[in-house]
């Protein structure tokens, strides 16, 4: 049996920089409330941002990231990390709390050839389902979020306003 790759058909022109916003750092440029970028941050503290990826893989789907540029987690202080991972262990609870994910995948691609499109440090917290794969991602050959992002959003500022964080 052949896979077939599944694909956002929307980021196709992002990947080619085709809808990029004129701005060096997409997410410098989110930490810094640029109106260029769509701001979909759900929580920030201690110098680090929860926001939801622009592009999900799954309803939840969050980055975390470094309000300063930075390229590589070693360029972190021991301090930062601790807050880095703190801040990642508070978006798994959060999106436990609302969503109930039966796992998740973490990681963060440093440098191109890992297949990082941004260079600046995030992490990807991808919530994880049961059968993801529904009737029309398998017929229509694509991936269906069933959850529009800005419902998302919503409901992940809330969640992170309990946890005594700004959006």
């Amino acid at each position: 049996m052949r896979k077939r790759n599944l694909f956002v058909p929307n980021k196709l022109a992002y990947t080619r920089h085709q809808e990029l916003p004129e701005v060096g750092c997409i997410l410098c440029a989110i930490a810094q409330g640029d109106p260029q970028v769509t701001n979909l941050v759900v929580g920030q503290a201690d110098g680090f941002i929860a926001s939801l990826n622009l592009y999900p893989y799954n309803p939840g789907h969050l980055i975390v990231f470094p309000e300063r540029h930075v390229l590589d987690i070693r360029e972190l202080s021991d301090q930062e990390t601790l807050r880095f991972l703190s801040l990642t262990k508070i978006c798994m609870e959060v999106l436990d709390e609302l969503y109930q994910p039966q796992g998740y995948n973490l990681g963060c691609n440093i440098g191109a050839v890992s297949g990082a499109s941004i260079i600046h440090l995030h992490q990807h917290v991808v919530p994880r389902y049961p059968k993801e794969l529904g009737l029309i991602d398998i017929i229509g050959g694509a991936r269906v979020i069933v959850e529009d992002p800005t419902a998302t959003r919503e409901k992940l500022i809330s969640a992170f306003k309990e946890r005594g964080m700004r959006p």
